[in-house]
């Protein structure tokens, strides 16, 4: 608690509007908001990397965007960091009555399910009944596209909008692939390729999410998979005195066949 009065008060003093730091006194949530997010994929790319080290620094900077925002929400007089922190107790306590209830009858159906039932109910409380939600709001704009697409899709199920099975979500991605190529046969129309690539993403997030996939981590592993390879293309050209702008995509591709099996853990 000592350390965190004194982030606390680390924070106040850089927001000074006398003494304190002259970039972050003239910031405002725009403008940390991108920060925030980077900070937060900074700490999925240590998960990622396996690297506990670079894990609990790059935690510190994502409490450090959490305390940045609360500083200027108090400045405002809209909430402090007291607040967050209230509030984000009432809610996990709250969404896992499983945990922390003692009436026997509330049963654990899967904690998954409970979080977005009680996140259901907590959307409705807020909207009053006379302006009912709806069932896809409140998922971020701001989400990675693959990701938000998943949260998108799960909402939906949530109420039977889904296919039972893989069989008709692979029927389903078989025909977006098909317009695809119906489309590239065609004279060229941008938006309608923009359109159609969509969907095909789109079907594709469907089978993951199916498959119980996360497909934006999917994805990301395999964005790593692929710049290990290329790197390793790289490092075999320029030991034979070739660069990657030279070299046929022949022999390129017998490097990343090579790649694939040096690789192989990846």
């Amino acid at each position: 608690m000592e350390s965190l009065h004194r982030l606390l008060d680390i924070m106040s003093a850089l927001r000074d509007p006398e003494k304190g730091c002259p970039w972050d006194r003239e910031q405002d949530f725009s403008t940390i908001a991108p920060y925030t997010i980077e900070e937060a994929y900074e700490v999925a790319d240590a998960i990622q990397r396996d690297n506990r080290n670079d894990l609990c620094s790059e935690l510190g900077d994502l409490l450090f965007q959490v305390v940045y925002h609360a500083r200027m929400a108090e400045e405002e007089g809209s909430f402090d960091f007291r607040d967050v922190v209230v509030r984000l107790n009432e809610k996990l306590v709250l969404r896992h009555p499983h945990v922390f209830t003692q009436d026997k009858e509330v049963a654990f159906t899967g904690e998954k399910h409970s979080w977005e039932r009680h996140k259901q109910k907590e959307r409705k409380t807020r909207a009053g009944e006379d302006n009912p939600p709806r069932l896809l709001d409140g998922v971020s704009l701001n989400l990675p596209a693959l990701h938000r697409a998943q949260k998108l899709q799960t909402r939906a199920a949530s109420v039977g909008f889904d296919w039972g099975s893989t069989g008709p979500v692979l029927d389903k991605l078989e025909e977006e692939l098909q317009e695809v190529k119906e489309l590239l046969a065609a004279p060229s129309d941008s938006q309608r390729q923009h359109e159609e690539l969509g969907d095909l993403l789109f079907a594709c997030v469907n089978l993951a999410r199916h498959l119980g996939i996360d497909a934006e981590a999917a994805l990301r592993s395999t964005n790593h998979k692929f710049e290990h390879r290329f790197h390793f293309i790289e490092q075999r050209l320029r030991e034979n005195g070739e660069k990657p702008e030279s070299a046929s995509l022949e022999v390129m591709d017998r490097l990343w066949e090579a790649a694939k099996k040096d690789n192989q853990g990846l």
